[in-house]
């Protein structure tokens, strides 16, 4: 800062000089034409006003070096220190958690603060040199092939508590299109679970790439060929699209979606807090349309407008049918006291229906069992994510059976009539007789 306030007072000196040659006894600083003075320096006339009340010398001003008590980012720094602690340096990311708590500034401020507190970022692990062969990317035709994954994070109750819930990721490998969703755990229903909701929205490819699961393929026989699983095999069938696995231990092959699975975790779990399931669902649908619809320098394109111009002409809108309804609603066996276990809770289920199995789906909020065969709803539940048992109405019956003798009663016992104690106030009734009147 010194060195241009010395910098201008040589310009001013300067021009002053070239003056007083041109004026020679007619000039003056105190009657000195300022417009004339602004053209050849380039100095507004107000900053001139000023720097000739200090006797042409241009000095810093009062309030350099001040910081101000109160700014735009006062009352959340600890939202961007918790962020950069986690390793979170993103200033897009960092923006949208503020504004999520009421930040109203732009993005300048929370560049300049990410500069400044760099020393709360985690070192970085160290980068290897990469090894074997280069490999290379492939491209795939519009709507011919989609790329899944589980992911897994961790999360911390209330109370302490730290258990794990899986994130099921699939991507179009054409156009970059994304879909998420989070699931208590990756059993095979899951799976399924979020297969369908991924081609409601994106519609159903010709083929899906992944990685060998357990509820995919059980082993490939001597030829190489995968032995499906038969549950997987039958869900492939009634929907209509193929699968191909990827090598093992080679996870460049299904590079999108595993680059897709380090942005979830990069970009919108930092800082995430959430009170239920549902709640995070419903956040990463918000999310996974505000970066379907935005430009991706990685595909070159909107994923929004590419898959609806080009892919969707080849891949084919999932339809509902009763199969489908079936993969949406597991089924559950019902306890012996009238509950069903469904994502770690138990929900009850009315007495009078009998069978031994029923169908369990939540849908947002809510909970319905259906019967074995799809065919009414026997009852629903709020879903609050509590531990505690979730009872409905008619669980159990009004009126409990009760048992019979089986034999002729032959013992006898004899019941007397409770006895008669008198209170603690009969020793005041002098009207009794026997006891002293007066």
């Amino acid at each position: 800062m010194e060195e241009k306030h010395n910098d201008l007072n040589e310009r001013i000196t300067q021009v002053l000089n070239e003056m007083k040659c041109e004026l020679g006894e007619r000039f003056d600083l105190e009657t000195i034409n300022l417009a004339e003075l602004g053209r050849r320096t380039g100095i507004t006339r107000a900053k001139l006003r000023r720097i000739k009340d200090n006797g042409f010398e241009d000095k810093p001003h009062g309030l350099i070096g001040r910081k101000a008590e109160v700014t735009v980012l006062t009352g959340f720094t600890g939202i961007i220190d918790n962020l950069l602690k986690s390793g979170v340096t993103n200033s897009s990311v960092c923006l949208d958690r503020l504004r999520e708590n009421g930040y109203t500034g732009g993005l300048t401020a929370i560049k300049n603060y990410i500069a400044a507190h760099h020393d709360l970022v985690p070192a970085k692990r160290q980068i290897i040199a990469p090894q074997g062969n280069r490999g290379r990317r492939y491209r795939s035709a519009p709507g011919e092939s989609y790329q899944m994954d589980w992911g897994f994070v961790e999360v911390e109750d209330e109370n302490g508590n730290k258990y794990k819930v899986a994130c099921f990721a699939m991507i179009c490998h054409c156009c970059g299109k994304r879909y998420i969703e989070f699931f208590p755990n990756a059993r095979q229903e899951n799976l399924f679970i979020g297969m369908i909701h991924a081609f409601l929205y994106m519609g159903v490819p010709e083929y899906v790439l992944t990685d060998n699961m357990k509820s995919v393929v059980v082993k490939r026989d001597d030829e190489g060929r995968p032995v499906w699983q038969k549950d997987y095999e039958l869900f492939m069938g009634n929907i209509g699209f193929n699968t191909k696995l990827c090598k093992p231990w080679h996870p460049f092959t299904k590079g999108a979606v595993e680059r897709l699975v380090r942005f979830v975790k990069d970009n919108f779990l930092p800082g995430r807090i959430f009170h239920e399931l549902t709640d995070l669902n419903y956040e990463a649908n918000g999310w996974s349309n505000r970066q379907n619809a935005a430009y991706h320098r990685a595909v070159d394109c909107i994923p929004d407008d590419k898959h609806e111009q080009l892919c969707m002409k080849k891949a084919t809108v999932l339809e509902n049918t009763i199969e489908l309804s079936y993969y949406l609603c597991p089924e559950r066996i019902i306890s012996f006291d009238g509950f069903v276990n469904y994502e770690g809770r138990r929900f009850g289920v009315p007495y009078w229906y009998t069978e031994k199995t029923c169908r369990v789906k939540r849908d947002g909020y809510i909970l319905y069992i259906y019967d074995s065969q799809m065919t009414k709803i026997l009852t629903s539940h709020d879903v609050t994510w509590s531990r505690k048992d979730s009872f409905c109405k008619d669980q159990y019956a009004a009126t409990q059976p009760e048992e019979a003798p089986s034999s002729p009663v032959k013992v006898k016992i004899q019941q007397l009539a409770p006895p008669q104690y008198d209170s603690g106030f009969e020793k005041y009734n002098f009207e009794k007789e026997g006891l002293p009147n007066g």
